[in-house]
């Protein structure tokens, strides 16, 4: 549901095609590390207009997406 907003932020982020960026692609193989991770959350807030507070470790797209889904309930 969120998936194509993430892969943008993603692929505005790192560089690559949005169309490389997989739900099972892990931040680590996309050159995302922790600094990234917070500023990429920040950029998908704005894009979204939501607050999105991770609570549990995401290591990847599709987990992220899913748990944006989940809080939006």
């Amino acid at each position: 549901m969120f998936f194509d907003a993430i892969a943008e932020v993603i692929a505005d982020r790192t560089g690559c095609e949005v169309s490389a960026i997989k739900p099972e692609s892990t931040f680590t193989e996309l050159g995302i590390d922790s600094l990234d991770t917070v500023e990429l959350l920040m950029n998908l807030e704005d894009k979204l207009g939501i607050e999105i507070e991770l609570d549990q470790a995401i290591s990847t797209v599709g987990d992220l997406d899913q748990f944006i889904q989940s809080k939006q309930g």
